[in-house]
């Protein structure tokens, strides 16, 4: 089996069908298909049950939040690479799968375009780099909807870390990518959607993001949070300087070059 699709859901009921949708008309339907629910009582269970001829493995159970969940998925998964579709999240295209599965091979990482759905119902592209580093980890990540993930990553090097709330998914990819350099690539086609509004995305838990990230970054690349802090404070203060008045009225008058 080469592809694994992982669902999660929890008292999600309009967001999981919809994924579903997406995941069912999907021209291609060589793979598994994986639901793990956290015990929800909103009609998610029965909506399962009845789609459960085209469901490979699915559970409703209480669990411990997120990463436990997916990690149940991770457990049973057979493929070898793992895609994490959550509730609400849906695939770009119809055939997104046939479009791109002859990519599916060699690398530990393969990451693709975002498409994000905003709170007001317009439709971005998400950044990504066609290259990655430790400087883009530090201040960014990748959407875990739009990457496939060998399974044998998760062997080697260990499941989600069940102890962070929000930032696990993170670093998972900056152990895998920076500390075990594991091999990459980047598909400039858009691959999933996914909605703003999931925990990462609320104000209420940006503390505990920067909190979480940040020892993260102390437990394992301690050597490097100095050059790194030192280098955003020195950015902070060229961009205010860049941007004040008198720069640009100098800039204007071509008296300091651009």
């Amino acid at each position: 089996m080469k592809l694994s699709i992982i669902t999660i859901n929890y008292n999600n009921f309009e967001g999981l069908k919809k994924t579903f949708d997406s995941v069912f008309n999907q021209t291609f339907q060589d793979f598994e298909y994986i639901v793990i629910d956290g015990g929800s009582t909103d009609g998610s269970k029965e909506l399962i049950e009845f789609n459960k001829d085209k469901i490979s493995y699915w559970v409703s159970e209480p669990d411990k939040g997120i990463y436990n969940a997916m990690n149940k998925g991770i457990k049973v998964a057979k493929g070898e690479y793992l895609l994490f579709l959550n509730s609400g999240d849906y695939f770009y295209e119809q055939t997104v799968l046939k479009d791109n599965f002859f990519l599916f091979n060699d690398f530990d990482i393969i990451y693709f375009r975002s498409i994000i759905k905003k709170l007001d119902g317009t439709l971005k592209t998400g950044y990504v780099p066609n290259k990655l580093s430790f400087s883009f980890f530090f201040n960014s990540s990748l959407n875990h909807q739009s990457i496939l993930h060998k399974k044998s990553l998760f062997e080697k090097y260990g499941y989600y870390d069940e102890e962070l709330e929000i930032v696990s998914d993170w670093k998972f990819l900056l152990l895998a990518l920076c500390k075990f350099n594991s091999s990459y690539r980047f598909v400039d086609n858009p691959f999933t959607v996914f909605e703003m509004g999931g925990v990462s995305n609320n104000l209420s838990k940006q503390m505990l993001l920067k909190k979480e990230r940040d020892n993260v970054l102390k437990d394992h690349f301690e050597m490097f949070l100095d050059v790194y802090q030192n280098r955003e404070k020195l950015e902070s203060i060229f961009n205010y300087y860049n941007n004040s008045k008198r720069v640009r009225l100098l800039k204007i008058l071509k008296i300091l070059k651009k």
